[in-house]
């Protein structure tokens, strides 16, 4: 399918392509799930770790926000509010499930691991975000990510992977962004607690 474009112009935004779609355009929702089909599997891949899964939820994400399009606020951003679907299908998820996903992260942490560091985020080399693009640690971070809490695992999921704003973090999950920085740190300090032995 060709993405939908103005022919002299760069390519529509969001509220275009939204605007397009109620208009009729059959071309223009289907350039959305183009634009966030892979980010959102990503997302709720580590929100529940499985990536199988997290394509059926993504799917029925685009389902909810097709059939309920015509109700979206053309003034607030189509990314917050596919995301916002996307969590709360991944939320409701983990609670059928009764548990977190992944057991296995509570394993992270080595015998006699007392004296673990906590590592340093200003350093860009010990950035979530820039370890994730090194291959060999990918699935160590997404085993410790797994580890976290929901509440926690989805902030710095939005925050740490996904670059997102405190402000959109905040819209996202429903909290003041006092809330969203205080369960950001607590996630930061758990997760560089489970990952610090593997780093050495």
């Amino acid at each position: 399918m060709a993405a939908v474009t103005h022919r002299w112009g760069p390519p529509p935004d969001n509220a275009e392509l939204v605007a397009a779609h109620l208009a009729g355009d059959a071309r223009a929702f289907q350039e959305l799930v183009l634009r966030y089909r892979s980010r959102l599997i990503n997302f709720v891949g580590r929100m529940i770790g499985d990536r199988e899964r997290a394509e059926d939820l993504v799917q029925e994400a685009f389902i909810r926000a097709h059939r309920h399009l015509h109700r979206f606020d053309p003034t607030k951003k189509f990314s917050t509010w596919i995301y916002t679907i996307a969590s709360n299908l991944a939320k409701n998820e983990l609670r059928n499930r009764g548990r977190s996903p992944l057991v296995y992260g509570d394993t992270l942490r080595t015998p006699g691991g007392d004296g673990l560091r906590p590592l340093q985020f200003e350093d860009p080399t010990t950035r979530p975000d820039a370890m994730y693009a090194s291959r060999h640690l990918r699935e160590l971070v997404d085993v410790t990510v797994a580890g976290l809490s929901p509440h926690h695992r989805e902030v710095f999921v939005l925050r740490e992977l996904e670059g997102r704003s405190y402000e959109e973090i905040a819209t996202l999950t429903r909290c003041n962004p006092g809330t969203v920085k205080s369960r950001l740190n607590r996630a930061r300090n758990a997760f560089a607690e489970r990952i610090a032995p593997y780093l050495d």
